[in-house]
């Protein structure tokens, strides 16, 4: 009941902090997929054209998840070979192109298989919006597209996973993970004066990984809180002085932390590890700290979500999974896959969680320690994403390759 409780005090936090209708960042106000936001949309069809508000057909192709301010929406893509980067402002009433702002960028950078590049998402304070264009640098402009300043200093990120971490806003500082590189190149942690661009602080790591970091506080105090290769770690957001390390996570941290009441769960993707931690204390923090360790799991691309004294998260394969928080106890045995592959992220929005597959179908369940799935929608065939759910002010708006959707019951 105190965890309950302390996850309705810190979505009324979020709420009082960033306007319920905004989602200014990857995964919404907080950054781990909270929405204080009720009466959501739960049933439509693409086919059926049913709670369809609108549908717009992008330029390129893209796995990207918008971000939406007030009446904007913004979102990244690039044309094939990544030649031109594009930050894209479109008109949330309809989806039309408000203006865009281009980067050229000619050097070949790795990505998956045929996978187009720009997976990160922008993020907006309302005065700015900061995009990350991978080894094309990140690019600051106010809300009408006009540039305010640039790094294309940060080095060539070159991974065969490409890369997707996403930047943070946070009080008068800007925050990108850069990389993941392998072999040659950096991986460090940036953090630069929002207004200017200029450094304040910047940490190496030996081994990158494609989550975001979150800023949490802990003990009452403001964390940056990160996973990559072996490691969950906590920075002080100031400085950039580690605080904390727990060990137990493997290679290939494709999902980004959750924090909440003191806990902490962070996981790795193609069949690593993932933990649970109990948060509290400075240096190495495993032999007191990590409460559980499941050695070995399905793939986890998409980030899960702590809703009371659970977790909840999506695998690869198509797999819901709920396990206690602190004891790492698996609660749903889902006998059936609702879905065979997924990289989208949950989100929780009045006792429900939300989540997109890669075929594009949204699936519901409740919020719950007993199995539920309320609702599965599609949009229609020959759509695809690895995009997550993005929720406004009543609507839902939902990425593909191919479109971006607007889901609304609004009459």
């Amino acid at each position: 009941m105190r965890l309950l409780l302390s996850t309705i005090i810190l979505f009324a936090a979020s709420a009082a902090l960033v306007r319920a209708d905004d989602w200014p960042a990857w995964r919404g106000p907080t950054g781990q997929g909270y929405c204080a936001e009720k009466n959501l949309p739960v049933k439509w069809s693409g086919k059926d054209n049913v709670n369809i508000k609108w549908r717009i057909k992008l330029a390129h192709p893209g796995y990207s998840t918008p971000i939406v301010w007030k009446d904007k929406i913004f979102l990244t893509m690039a044309n094939e070979g990544g030649k031109v980067r594009s930050l894209y402002c479109l008109d949330r009433a309809d989806g039309k192109q408000l203006w865009k702002a281009d980067v050229e960028h000619a050097a070949k950078e790795q990505t998956w298989a045929n996978y187009p590049y720009c997976h990160a998402s922008p993020v907006t304070d309302g005065e700015r919006v900061v995009v990350s264009f991978g080894s094309a640098g990140m690019h600051c402009y106010d809300l009408d597209g006009k540039p305010l300043w640039k790094r294309i200093d940060l080095g060539v990120w070159q991974h065969q996973f490409g890369n997707s971490s996403s930047p943070v806003l946070h009080e008068d500082l800007c925050y990108m993970w850069c990389g993941p590189n392998a072999g040659k190149g950096r991986n460090f942690l940036l953090a630069v004066d929002k207004k200017t661009g200029k450094t304040v602080w910047e940490h190496n790591e030996k081994t990158g990984s494609w989550g975001t970091p979150i800023i949490t506080k802990i003990d009452g105090l403001e964390n940056l809180v990160l996973g990559m290769g072996a490691h969950l770690k906590g920075f002080d957001p100031k400085t950039g002085k580690e605080l904390w390390l727990c060990e137990g996570l493997t290679s290939y941290v494709y999902t980004s932390p959750v924090v909440s009441n003191g806990y902490a769960i962070a996981m790795s993707g193609y069949g690593g590890a993932g933990i649970g931690i109990k948060l509290g204390g400075s240096g190495n923090i495993t032999k007191d700290g990590q409460l559980w360790r499941h050695p070995s799991n399905a793939q986890r691309v998409g980030s899960g979500i702590i809703i009371g004294e659970h977790v909840y998260i999506m695998e690869d394969p198509g797999t819901p999974k709920c396990f206690e928080l602190a004891t790492g106890k698996e609660v749903w045995l889902v006998k059936e896959r609702p879905s065979t592959r997924n990289w989208g992220s949950m989100v929780h929005a009045d006792g429900k969680l939300y989540v997109m597959d890669r075929d594009a179908r949204t699936f519901i369940f409740a919020a719950s320690p007993k199995y539920e799935l309320l609702a599965a929608n599609n949009l229609g065939k020959g759509e695809s994403t690895n995009s997550s759910v993005v929720i406004s002010n009543g609507e839902i708006f939902l990425r593909t390759s191919q479109s971006l959707w607007c889901i609304s019951d609004k009459k």
